[in-house]
C-alpha cells in the first residue's frame, strides 16, 4: 500500500504546483504564440515544398539523361 501512498502524494504535489506555482499565459499572449506557430509551419511547410519540388524535377532530368 505505501506504492498507492507514494502516488497520491504524487499527484497532490503535482495538482499544487500546476494551480499555485505555474505561471499561464494570459488571453493575448496565448492567441500571439499561436499566431506565430501558424505563420512559421506555413513558413517550413513552403520551404519543404519548394526543396522537394526543385529535388523531383533535377532527378528527373537526370533520370531522363541516364535513360
Amino acid at each position: 500500500m505505501k506504492v498507492f501512498k507514494k502516488i497520491g502524494v504524487a499527484v497532490k504535489d503535482s495538482y499544487n504546483e500546476l494551480v499555485h506555482k505555474v505561471s499561464w499565459p494570459t488571453w493575448s499572449e496565448l492567441t500571439n504564440s499561436a499566431v506565430v506557430v501558424m505563420i512559421a509551419s506555413v513558413i517550413i511547410a513552403l520551404f519543404i515544398f519548394v526543396v522537394d519540388t526543385v529535388f523531383n524535377e533535377a532527378m528527373s532530368f537526370i533520370y531522363k539523361l541516364v535513360i
